[in-house]
This record gives structure tokens, sequence and C-alpha cells, in this order.
């Protein structure tokens, strides 16, 4: 075993001379201390050849913002279904209450939480088990994935953003999140403490989540009357409608019956198989987080048919920080010079990235537009709808070059029906159950 030894003083000093020898890495220092590393390693080619024209567009109005909160799948699954609801209504803009997706996304975690660590209390789980301190640690996050909004739609419906509109604590979660994760963890210190009253702990914390979440939320509304004047001027009256009944009628694009394909680059994990994360959901009884692991360019292959065929906007999941411009919306692997910035190579690919901990999965977004080559079948660039806000970008939406598609998206929402026989054979197929914290699950 390699022994653990002081850095000396001698080896400070052989690195400050080093440094001092090289003149680059004074002139680097200047400008990254005056300027920061991002304008410093800025590509400029790459940058200014990045453009924002696409062969195919498909227009869903204002982006929305999801502010200080961590509810991008939400938002972006809303994205879709909002492009759905606005043609279905002759509707120019649109909104859906993420805040009431929100809403019931949390308290249903708090009951599949809560049971899920009654069930590992009562299998004999210690309590400083890798296992339960990943779950204690991660408990009432704001991340989610594609099937686990799906849970929530097809349960509790959705409903027009102004009818449930957000408050403070749905656009700063944080505070009310930290609330709830302190009840949650008290509970199940109640639940090693005495496992003979599991069932009460369980339904007291339920109630107590309601009630927090009731407070920070608002009290969701269980029927609506719903009238609207689409972009024609023509006024519609629907009457009382439920929110399920105004998702079933409204959002009627089978979204619910999507399949997550992920790009999960390990070796070890075979193409064309279905992956789960363990101790992953939202909606107790719900439909499973599961995803068919399959080759990037199909991946590809289906978000550019579905933009130009179906003309529907495509959920996604990636890892969005590497080479982001943010200010001008812009991703290409090659955004950024830093490594001759720096004089270091970074060299890892997709593979090493995932597996030495230097790439996940953390925010979603949609697809709204390709850039095809005259073969038809080339993609070039691709055209994003984020929730940040239209203070930034091209009023919000982001470009992204075909090469950071193929670096760092690793999931896709798509109609089964897209699928070859052998993939929809395979789902069929017990999954490769991986553990909780994969970084596979790391949206969520």
């Amino acid at each position: 075993m390699a022994e653990l030894t002081p850095l000396s003083a001698e080896t400070l000093g052989t690195l400050c001379a080093d440094f001092e020898s090289n003149a680059a890495n004074r002139l680097a220092m200047n400008a990254v201390t005056a300027a920061g590393i991002d304008k410093v390693a800025r590509n400029y080619d790459r940058a200014r050849l990045l453009q924002r024209r696409f062969s195919v567009t498909v227009d869903n109005g204002t982006v929305t913002h999801q502010d200080r909160s961590g509810r991008c799948w939400l938002f972006s699954s809303l994205n879709v279904a909002r492009f759905v609801a606005k043609k279905n209504m002759g509707l120019k803009e649109f909104e859906f209450s993420q805040n009431y997706a929100m809403y019931f996304d949390k308290l249903e975690r708090i009951n599949y939480f809560l049971k899920d660590m009654a069930a590992l209390v009562e299998a004999g789980e210690p309590a400083d088990s890798r296992l339960v301190q990943h779950l204690l640690a991660d408990v009432m996050g704001d991340g989610g994935q594609w099937t686990m909004a799906m849970n929530v739609y097809k349960k509790y419906g959705a409903v027009p953003k102004d009818l449930f509109p957000e408050t403070e604590s749905s656009k700063n979660t944080g505070p009310m999140n930290t609330q709830l994760r302190s009840m949650l963890h008290t509970e199940v210190a109640r639940m090693f403490a005495d496992p003979s009253k599991i069932d009460e702990i369980v339904a007291e914390g339920v109630a107590a989540g309601h009630r927090i979440l009731t407070i920070h939320l608002g009290e969701p509304p269980k029927s609506f009357d719903w009238e609207w004047t689409d972009e024609k001027g023509e006024f519609h009256r629907d009457g009382e409608i439920t929110p399920v009944e105004f998702w079933n009628k409204y959002v009627d694009a089978g979204l619910e019956d999507y399949v997550c394909l992920v790009d999960d680059p390990r070796a070890e994990h075979p193409k064309g198989k279905k992956i789960a994360i363990e101790h992953l959901g939202n909606v107790a009884g719900g439909d499973p987080t599961e995803y068919l692991n399959v080759p990037n360019r199909f991946m590809k292959d289906c978000v550019r048919r579905i933009l130009s065929e179906q003309g529907i906007p495509v959920w996604f999941g990636a890892d969005c920080h590497p080479m982001m411009d943010r200010e001008s919306g812009a991703w290409a692997a090659d955004l950024f010079e830093y490594g001759r910035v720096y004089g270091f190579d970074f060299d890892l690919d997709k593979e090493q990235r995932v597996r030495f901990g230097d790439s996940a999965m953390n925010h979603a977004m949609a697809f709204v537009g390709v850039d095809v080559d005259e073969d038809g079948t080339t993609t070039r660039r691709w055209r994003v709808e984020n929730s940040w806000g239209d203070k930034i970008a091209d009023k919000g939406y982001f470009t992204m070059s075909d090469d950071w598609f193929t670096e760092f998206v690793y999931e896709v929402a798509v109609p089964k029906s897209m699928l070859p026989e052998e993939y929809r054979k395979a789902l069929e197929e017990p999954a490769i159950s991986l553990p909780a914290w994969d970084p596979m699950g790391a949206l969520a």
C-alpha cells in the first residue's frame, strides 16, 4: 500500500520554479485572475461558427423558468405536454402549474421513502449501512425522471398555471426541503428506535409531510371551471373539470407510454438491455423507473424522427455543465480549451467520465429543433428549450452541437412504437438492477 507522505518544501519549491520557468503560465495567470477561466479558455472559432439555424424547428413559445429549484424534469416534461395542449386548444401561449406537479410528487415521495425505509428496518438493514446513509442524505431533493413525472400526471393530472401559481417556496425550494428532510430523518430515527410502531410512524410522517407541503405550496384544486379564448379570438367553456380529466382530454399524445432510452457507456452494461436503479421512485405502485440501454446514435435517430415526422418536443437528460456558455446559450464538445490554458490533457472518454465520477446527467430539457444534413439522416446541431428563463441564450433557447450530444446526453423519452422488435422484447425482460448510488440515477 502506498504511504501517505507530506508535500515537502523541496517539492513545492520545484513546482514553483517550474511554473515560473514557463512564460505561458504567467500569461495564463494574468488573464484568468482578471477575466475568469471561461472567458480566457473560450474557443473563439468554435463559438462563432455554432449557428442558430435549424432545418427542423418546433415552436413552443416563451420559455419557462424554474427559478431556484431543481424541478427541471417537471418543467421539461410539462413543456412537452403544453405543446400538445396548446395545439388541442388553439392557444399560442399556455403553461401548466409546475407547483401542482411538485406538490404531489413530494407528497408521494414522502410516502415512498418512509415505506421503503420501513422495509429496510424490518429486514434488519443497519442504520449506518451505505444504503441507509445514502438514502437519508439524498432524500427530498427536487430531481426526478420522466417515468416519475408520468406517474404523477397519470394519478393526479395537471392544472393550468394560473389556477395553482408559484409560491415563494416553489420558486426557492431549499428552506422547504430542509424542513421536510429533517422531518423524515426524525421519523426514520423513530423507526430504528422502535420497529414495532413502524406503521404508526409512517402514517404520522405522511400526515406531517402533507401539512408542511400545504403550508409552503398552498392547497391544490380538486376541480376547476375551465374556459379560454384561443388565438383566433374564439371563446371556449369546458365547465367543471378535474385535473385528471384535464390531462386526459388535452394531453392526448400517449406520453405516459413513452420509453426512456439511456446511453450507459460502461462496458459491463450491454446495449439492448434494460437497467433500473434500486430504491428510485416516487409513486408507490406506479411504473418503475427503468431504462433501455441503447447506442447514442439510435437515440439521435429517434429524436430526429420525432421532431421531423411528428413535430413534437422531446424530453431528455444530460450533464449540462461541461462546455456550456450559459449566457449565449451554447454547447459544443470543444467550446472551451481548458487544457491549453492549464497545460493539462483532459482526455477522459464518456465511459471513463461516468465511471470515475466526472459526469452524470443532472439536468432535463426538451429538444425542439435539429439541423439535418442533405442526406436526411446526419444531424449537425440541435435546438433546446431550457427552463432558465428568457434573459439568456436565444430568448432562453440553447444551441447544442452534435458532438456535445454524443458526449453529454444520456437519456431521451420516446414512443415505444419507434423501437425495433429486438428492443421491444428487451423491455419484457427483467432489468439489470444497479445500486441506489449509481450515476445513471443522478438526475433524480
